[in-house]
């Protein structure tokens, strides 16, 4: 059996690879690759994947079934989350990656990706005060996980970068009542979320808008996921640069360095939501860049 373990995240903006080697000691990091595909294009309002975003998803997993092939194989498990769970020709996605991987794609909920993403976070701070807060924000939803030394709370919530700005933000940069009308949808989600966002001790934040915000706060010349780790971002900083992502004309935010283009239309939209969060919680974001293939990765192994 092959000691390498391979996970495939399906997400509504991302598809993602981890590859990792089993050892006595724990896993050891092979391949990370992360491809901006917008598989969840369209879906809020159609209800169904488009056949560009289909391509280019498929054109993502080829390459990293290429990279499975060229390293001898792994136990895979492909994983999809929020536009697959939402679209009703999903079937034509499942087939295109049994035809991939050999193994099937699994539609796991929003309270099982995020207790994943909560398992993956905390390996990573074991010693921060608790309770701890998780958040990720994905392109069509949003997952929040709450606990101490356990899970005790999870919830799913049906916001996300792609959904919010294909939603609101219409204009470049969005309308004051666009944005308006947006933030009431957020504010609406996570006041009946049942979070106890008062109780929070440690507020940490995994995905590509965390840490792609982080990149920003840092000013960093070149992404870094070394210096991006255990970055945090304080309430003023992250109120600051929401309001300059918001005024900005997606061409202006695709030029700032760090910022992936596939990713530069939906940040403000992520922002907004994790600006939201933070100010429930009145905690400074910590930054993981361990986060939901590494909790699955682990579950592989068991």
């Amino acid at each position: 059996m092959s000691d390498l373990v391979a996970v495939i995240d399906c997400g509504t903006n991302t598809v993602r690879l981890y590859v990792a080697r089993v050892t006595p000691s724990g896993l050891e990091p092979v391949d990370r690759r992360l491809f901006i595909t917008r598989l969840g294009q369209g879906v809020d309002a159609t209800g169904r994947l488009a056949p560009e975003a289909l391509e280019r998803t498929f054109t993502a997993m080829d390459d990293f079934a290429s990279e499975l092939k060229r390293l001898g194989g792994a136990r895979t498990r492909v994983v999809a989350t929020s536009a697959a769970r939402d679209a009703a020709n999903s079937s034509v996605f499942f087939d295109g990656v049994l035809a991939r991987f050999g193994v099937p794609a699994e539609i796991i909920s929003g309270h099982e990706e995020a207790a994943l993403s909560y398992a993956g976070a905390v390996s990573a701070f074991r010693d921060v005060p608790r309770p701890v807060l998780v958040m990720d924000i994905g392109g069509g939803s949003t997952e929040l996980a709450f606990g101490e030394e356990d899970l005790r709370q999870t919830v799913s919530l049906d916001m996300g970068s792609v959904r919010v700005r294909e939603r609101f933000l219409a204009g470049d940069p969005p309308a004051p009542g666009e944005i308006d009308a947006a933030q009431r949808f957020i504010d609406g989600l996570l006041d009946g979320s049942g979070i106890p966002f008062g109780q929070v001790a440690t507020w940490i934040g995994v995905g590509g808008t965390a840490t792609t915000l982080a990149a920003l706060a840092l000013r960093l010349p070149v992404y870094d996921s070394t210096v991006v780790q255990g970055a945090t971002i304080a309430g003023p900083e992250l109120d600051a640069l929401t309001q300059r992502l918001l005024a900005m004309p997606v061409a202006e935010v695709t030029a700032l360095p760090t910022m992936e283009p596939g990713r530069a239309d939906v940040i403000c939209a992520g922002a907004m939501i994790c600006r939201s969060v933070g100010r429930r919680t009145g905690r400074t974001l910590l930054v993981s860049e361990s986060d939901l293939l590494d909790g699955i990765a682990a579950g592989l192994v068991g």
